[in-house]
C-alpha cells in the first residue's frame, strides 16, 4: 500500500510539470529555452541544498555523473519545454509518456526482464488509446511539436532506465541535473531572443525545485521496487491526470475522443499490474 501511495504522489508529480510548463510558455511568461535552464538549475539547487543537509559533502562521496542518465534529462527537459510552446498539457503528457513507455518496454527485453504476455497485452492496450486520441482527424496535432515530445520521452526512458542502475539515488539525480545545466545553457544562448517574466521564473523554478527535484527522488525510490515493465504502464496515468490539471488550472476540455482513450490507457494499465502481480 505504502508503494502505491508513493508512486501516485510520484505520478501526480509528474502531471503537474505539464501543467506548469504548459502555464508558463502559454501567455508567453518565458521562453522555453529559459523555461528549461531554469527547471533544472532550480532543481540542482534543491538537490545540493539537500545533499549539503545530509552532510553528504563532508563524507567526502564522490558525485560521479552517468552520461546517459545526464544525457535523457537534458533531452527531456529541453524537448519537454520546446514541444508544450505548441501542445496542450494533457495531450503532450500522452505522447510523452507511451514514448516512455516503448523505450523502457524495450530497454526491458534488452536487459532479459521480459513482460509476461498479459503485461505486453496490457501495453498494447494502452498504445491503442495513445494512437486513437493522437489521430489527426481526432487531436489535429502540431507535428513539429509531437516530435519534440517524442524526442522528450525517450530522453525520460533512457534516463529512467539510467536509475535502475544507480544505487544511490538522491545523488545520482543531483549529478545528472548539474551535469545538465550546461546543455541546457547552451540551448539558451542560442536563443537569446526570448523573454521572461517574473511569473514565468517562479513557475520553472517551481517545476524544477519541487515536482522536478523531490518528484525524481521520489521516482528513483520506487522506481527499484517495481518491474520495468509494470513502471513503464505506470506512467500511462500521468496524461490522464495532466488533462484534468489543465482543465481545472488551464481550461483545457476533456472530450469524448480524450475519454475513449483514456478508458484504453486505464484498461491496458490494469491488466498490465494484474499481470506483473500474478508471479
Amino acid at each position: 500500500m505504502r508503494l502505491t501511495l508513493l508512486t501516485a504522489l510520484t505520478m501526480i508529480a509528474f502531471a503537474a510539470n505539464s501543467v506548469i510548463n504548459r502555464a508558463a510558455l502559454a501567455d508567453g511568461a518565458i521562453g522555453p529555452a529559459s523555461f528549461a535552464l531554469l527547471r533544472l538549475a532550480s532543481g540542482a539547487v534543491v538537490l545540493g541544498l539537500i545533499l549539503w543537509a545530509q552532510g553528504v559533502f563532508k563524507g567526502g562521496v564522490q558525485i560521479k555523473p552517468r552520461l546517459d542518465a545526464v544525457f535523457g534529462l537534458a533531452l527531456y527537459a529541453i524537448g519537454f519545454s520546446f514541444a508544450y510552446s505548441v501542445l496542450q498539457a494533457g495531450l503532450g503528457a500522452l505522447l510523452l509518456f507511451g514514448m516512455v513507455q516503448i523505450t523502457m518496454f524495450a530497454g526491458a527485453v534488452v536487459q532479459g526482464n521480459r513482460p509476461k504476455p498479459l503485461q505486453w497485452l496490457g501495453a498494447v492496450i494502452g498504445l491503442s488509446g495513445l494512437a486513437y486520441v493522437l489521430n489527426p482527424s481526432t487531436s489535429g496535432i502540431d507535428l513539429r511539436g509531437a516530435t519534440l515530445m517524442i524526442a522528450a520521452g525517450f530522453g525520460w526512458g533512457i534516463y529512467s532506465l539510467a536509475g535502475q542502475k544507480v544505487e544511490q539515488a538522491l545523488i545520482a539525480t543531483a549529478a545528472s541535473f548539474v551535469c545538465a545545466v550546461p546543455i541546457a545553457l547552451i540551448i539558451w544562448l542560442a536563443s537569446n531572443t526570448e523573454g521572461f517574466t517574473n511569473k514565468g521564473i517562479i513557475l520553472a523554478c517551481l517545476s524544477g525545485g519541487v515536482t522536478s527535484a523531490l518528484g525524481y527522488i521520489l521516482w528513483f525510490y520506487v522506481l527499484p521496487r517495481l518491474q520495468t515493465s509494470t513502471a513503464a504502464v505506470a506512467q500511462l496515468t500521468v496524461p490522464l491526470i495532466a488533462m484534468a490539471g489543465g482543465m481545472v488550472f488551464l481550461g483545457e476540455v476533456w472530450t469524448v475522443d480524450f475519454t475513449i482513450a483514456s478508458g484504453l490507457v486505464l484498461g491496458g494499465i490494469g491488466l498490465s499490474v494484474w499481470a506483473g502481480r500474478r508471479g
